[in-house]
């Protein structure tokens, strides 16, 4: 049974930190590409992130300097470090195994101005 955990969201003051994890089991985590969405009321989900097996990284350019994408594969968690949080970042965010239908149940970060 494949299970993909977020934990990490909460409420968080505009400028301040938030480090989210997704805890994977049920796949073969190391060999494929994770990425890290969001969604906001009434708009679509937007990739946030993502990083391959090798470790490359792609951010979307509205977080890009403040967000690192990041993944153990021994612990089969990939993580999101987001900095200077910005009320706009307020979102559910879902981590995916890509190529695959599966995905988290979220994680809500709100950001207060």
């Amino acid at each position: 049974q494949v299970q993909l955990v977020e934990s990490g969201g909460g409420l968080v003051q505009a400028g301040g930190s938030l480090r989210l994890s997704c805890a994977a089991s049920g796949i073969i985590f190391s060999i494929n590409t994770m990425g890290w969405y969001r969604q906001a009321p009434g708009k679509q989900r937007e990739l946030v992130a993502f990083i391959t097996s090798g470790g490359s990284t792609n951010y979307a350019d509205s977080v890009k300097g403040r967000f690192t994408i990041s993944r153990d594969n021994a612990k089969n968690t990939v993580y999101l470090q987001m900095n200077s949080l910005k009320p706009e970042d307020t979102a559910t965010y879902y981590c995916h195994y890509w190529h695959t239908d599966y995905w988290g149940q979220g994680t809500q970060v709100t950001v207060s101005s």
